[in-house]
């Protein structure tokens, strides 16, 4: 049994017409599947008014599928935070008769020029998400599981149940789980998996866990259930960034950033910054609103809302 986590940009609703629709905050989440195999789709909602969602949907995103209806600002925008996240596999559709000449120049170079080009054709799309699923084969006998909340909520009879992807290792049912950041623990109740219940949950599945030991506010959007010991907070970070080609100006002290790291999306100043010569590599020094919960040498997205047209400004080294 495998589970795809799909980030679907470009057009409003489009996995509608893919799959079922479910959660639906700022962003939605769509269920596809066929036997043992699962595709979860998720859209960004009010993208681009606001940057956030369409972080969230990219941020645990094993592929995607950009709908291209023009050519403009939120369609680079997008394919430079898909390039921020690491997604280095997905679709390309083409729809208003965009060429494909057109799209290339973009990625060329990036991690998305291994995307595939699809007819707009919903069937096909369907029918290859599904194939793509069924070759996902997480280790079972992996330790130290890890998910990131992305909603939570009460269940009359039932408790708190979160809702998120298992970004890695395995958790079981009846495990005892840190609440990151802080110091609370939890156990896993149950688990389910597209409304199925299990009792082991592998990377990369879409998971819905009842836990005991805590409430809702406990366990609110970013906060983080592991049973990994490599797994850490911090509100200071000492990284190097990396910013984007299309990235105009160097960082300084003093501006405010937003730092985004599995479901998380926080507030940051910059305290400090250092190069060697190459503007675009700087050393940083943030100071966070809260912690941020990583494990040495994940990678984060770093973003200034301030941005205009371009907000993505590059990525961070986590150590």
């Amino acid at each position: 049994m495998g589970n795809l986590m799909v980030a679907v940009v470009g057009a409003q609703g489009y996995s509608s017409v893919l799959a079922k629709k479910g959660t639906s905050t700022d962003i939605t989440l769509y269920n596809l599947k066929k036997g043992e195999d699962t595709v979860t789709l998720v859209e960004p909602e009010r993208y681009p008014e606001r940057l956030a969602p369409l972080f969230f949907a990219a941020s645990e995103a094993q592929k995607a599928v950009v709908v291209v209806d023009e050519l403009n600002a939120t369609l680079g925008e997008s394919l430079v935070m898909l390039q921020c996240c690491g997604i280095s596999s997905g679709y390309f559709v083409l729809r208003n008769y965009v060429p494909q000449e057109k799209i290339l120049p973009l990625i060329k170079g990036t991690v998305l020029e291994n995307f595939e080009f699809l007819q707009d054709d919903p069937n096909i799309l369907r029918e290859k998400l599904l194939s793509d699923a069924t070759q996902q084969n997480p280790s079972e006998t992996a330790t130290g599981g890890t998910v990131p909340v992305d909603h939570s909520f009460n269940v009359k009879g039932v408790g708190v149940v979160v809702l998120g992807v298992v970004v890695n290792g395995t958790i079981a049912k009846h495990a005892a789980t840190r609440v990151l950041p802080g110091t609370k623990t939890a156990q896993v109740r149950s688990i389910q998996k597209h409304d199925d219940d299990f009792d082991l949950a592998v990377e990369g599945d879409r998971v819905g866990l009842a836990m005991k030991n805590v409430t809702v506010n406990d366990v609110d959007r970013g906060t983080v259930l592991t049973t990994d010991a490599e797994v850490k907070a911090s509100k200071t970070l000492k990284v190097q960034a990396s910013l984007v080609k299309y990235w105009q100006t160097p960082l300084k002290a003093g501006m405010v950033m937003h730092v985004g790291h599995w479901m998380q999306f926080l507030n940051s100043k910059v305290e400090e910054v250092t190069d060697e010569g190459d503007w675009r590599k700087p050393n940083l020094t943030l100071t966070l609103e809260k912690d941020l919960v990583y494990r040495s040498g994940d990678r984060a997205v770093l973003m200034y809302l301030e941005g205009g047209k371009l907000r993505v400004a590059g990525t961070l080294e986590l150590n």
